[in-house]
């Protein structure tokens, strides 16, 4: 799938990843390839600043944790990420039905004609 295709979705991704617990910015990107099948892979030169940009919105807070000896910067959804998360919901399938309604059009039949022909 085409980079740009996330453009305009990526606050949505990172939040809905982090919805079921804190990650840390790798994990994230592994997160978001698994859930899309592998059909989408995330930078991190895409991710952090998103990130960043998420936390100064106060979507996001983050913390230092240590694992392994290793110092990472993990990331949890606040309460209005939360929020902000169930209205990217309700817009994404807001705009699906419309772009499918568009792409994929179901022809009404005239009434009375099982198959859309005239008698």
């Amino acid at each position: 799938m085409r980079q740009d295709a996330v453009r305009g979705h990526l606050d949505g991704l990172l939040l809905a990843v982090l919805e079921p617990a804190p990650l840390h910015g790798y994990a994230i990107i592994t997160a978001v390839q698994q859930r899309s099948g592998g059909a989408l892979e995330l930078r991190t030169g895409t991710i952090y600043p998103a990130l960043n940009r998420l936390e100064r919105l106060g979507l996001l807070r983050s913390s230092w944790e240590s694992e392994g000896g290793r110092k990472r910067r993990c990331y949890a959804l606040t309460e209005a990420g939360a929020r902000f998360l169930a209205d990217e919901r309700t817009a994404w399938q807001d705009f699906t039905a419309a772009i499918g309604a568009v792409l994929n059009p179901v022809t009404p039949r005239p009434h009375g004609s099982p198959h859309g022909q005239s008698a």
